[in-house]
């Protein structure tokens, strides 16, 4: 079987289309990408030693910007480009995990009948997706609560299916002996472990928190600290304090050697969160730099009792400290929520659709 992945803008977007890869791959079949040009998207393609196709992509924006008035053709151009790759590759079916560069390939698969996946990863979906779910012969969601989201036509059309998100071997295979070894924390009396990331491009408000509060939190933990490229030669230095630009397979690692969290409330970092039952306290990006949704990921999670949420715009050096502090003194609790959460497997939850959709069985 052949089957193309896209998605793009960001490692949220690529690395559970890498996941899909390794188990497709390892079945034997032929798996491509078609992406944009972005260079931490197409790094993480290669590699993942995909084939890559990199294509035109333009952001519909619903504010003022100059851009609106070049993006659209560049859209389109995505979409030529699109057609022309999906010619060449041939594929079975496609599966689309998102961003604007998934919506020429998803436009240039309907006018050729390949049929496509999407998957939502958010509470609510976002533009991107929203564009492409008339064009879907099926749409993945991350969350139970997103079904209240989608229009009726489709939920009633039996296209909608629960999957979760599909996460690489790297962390289902992760150790919590790994993490502390990579850090070289071999002592049982060493303080706890705290780990702090803000998504792959990292979050500029929790490093600059970070960075101010640092001497407090290393009082009480050891901190690893994934600051993303921007703010990596900015960090201060200090003992027992390890910071990261990016970290790849050995994030699951890290995450499973974690006593506690601090985290953006992506999607993917949501999931994952779930899957290692790890208490965290989450800091979701705001509506002035985002459509909101992190802030509506972050709701849903704290009235299910499984998040501790500290909003953006009331976030400082002594509400993180103080945040952080009633957490762990919560950590039971919070721990004892998240033993209740079923976590399936979204990997083949997502690979038996591949095979269904690619089969007509739809």
């Amino acid at each position: 079987m052949k089957v193309v992945l896209t998605g793009g803008g960001s490692a949220g977007h690529v690395t559970p289309n890498i996941a899909i890869a390794e188990q497709l791959r390892d079945r034997g079949d032929e798996v491509s990408y078609i992406g944009s040009r972005h260079s931490m998207e197409a790094t993480l393609v290669r590699d993942a030693g995909l084939p890559l196709t990199q294509i035109a992509s333009g952001k519909l924006r619903r504010y003022f910007d100059w851009q609106n008035f070049t993006d659209p053709f560049r859209i389109l151009l995505g979409i030529l480009q699109a057609l022309v790759a999906l010619r060449r590759l041939r594929p079975d079916v496609i599966f689309s995990k998102g961003g604007f560069v998934a919506v020429p390939v998803v436009v240039a698969a309907w006018i050729v009948r390949i049929p496509v996946i999407v998957h939502e990863s958010d509470v609510t979906p976002g533009l991107a997706n929203r564009l492409c779910f008339p064009l879907a012969a099926r749409i993945c969601i991350n969350f139970e609560a997103t079904r209240g989201t989608i229009p009726q036509r489709f939920l009633q059309a039996g296209r909608v299916s629960h999957t979760g998100t599909p996460l690489r071997k790297a962390l289902r295979d992760a150790s919590a002996d790994r993490g502390r070894r990579l850090l070289k924390l071999n002592d049982d009396s060493v303080k706890p472990l705290l780990l702090i990331f803000g998504g792959s491009l990292g979050a500029e408000r929790i490093n600059a928190l970070v960075f101010e509060v640092i001497d407090q939190l290393l009082e009480r933990w050891t901190v690893v600290h994934v600051v993303g490229q921007k703010d990596f030669s900015c960090a201060p230095k200090a003992e027992n304090y390890f910071v990261y630009d990016y970290v790849g397979d050995a994030f699951g690692d890290l995450l499973a050697a974690a006593d506690l969290v601090v985290s953006r409330a992506g999607a993917n970092a949501l999931y994952e969160l779930l899957a290692f039952k790890k208490p965290h306290l989450l800091i979701p990006l705001g509506a002035k730099a985002s459509r909101g949704d992190q802030i509506e990921n972050a709701n849903l999670f704290r009235e299910q009792g499984w998040s501790d949420v500290l909003f953006e715009q009331d976030a400082s050096p002594s509400e993180m400290i103080r945040a952080i502090n009633e957490l762990w003194a919560m950590r039971a609790q919070r721990i004892q929520n998240l033993a209740r959460v079923e976590v399936g497997d979204g990997t083949g939850a997502v690979i038996k659709l591949i095979d269904e959709v690619a089969s007509k069985k739809v």
